[in-house]
């Protein structure tokens, strides 16, 4: 009896977590930015880890949904003084044999080489 309500208590709390990706504008460019994103944006409700990519000019951040929302979270980053835009997410990655339309997400397009889609340039097939 214990055992089934410890678990049905583990249940009970279990967390909503979901992960977005921003871009920001101003962009980062230095350690510094990233470390100011990563300082102010913590404090946002609900915020659980974050991470920022100078490369890809990301920052992909975990959050508690039953907290807080995309929506949320980049009002967020207007008190950091910067402006945070949703990247879309629905864009399926090439595996190498299925997944991939016309577009790559380097330069060139996909070309199917023996059987199977590849990206003709850098990056893959999305």
């Amino acid at each position: 009896m214990i055992m089934a309500m410890a678990a049905m208590t583990m249940a009970a709390t279990a967390k909503d977590i979901k992960t977005v990706v921003f871009t920001t504008i101003p962009q980062m460019h230095c350690s510094s930015c990233e470390t100011r994103i990563k300082t102010g944006m913590r404090y946002v409700k609900g915020v659980k880890d974050i991470q920022t990519s100078i490369e890809k000019q990301t920052v992909t951040i975990s959050y508690d949904a039953d907290k807080t929302t995309p929506e949320a979270i980049a009002a967020g980053f207007t008190k950091i003084n910067y402006k945070a835009k949703l990247v879309d997410n629905t864009k399926k990655q090439c595996d190498g044999k299925s997944n991939c339309d016309k577009k790559c997400e380097g330069k060139g397009n996909c070309e199917k080489k023996s059987g199977e889609k590849k990206c003709a340039g850098k990056g893959n097939c999305c």
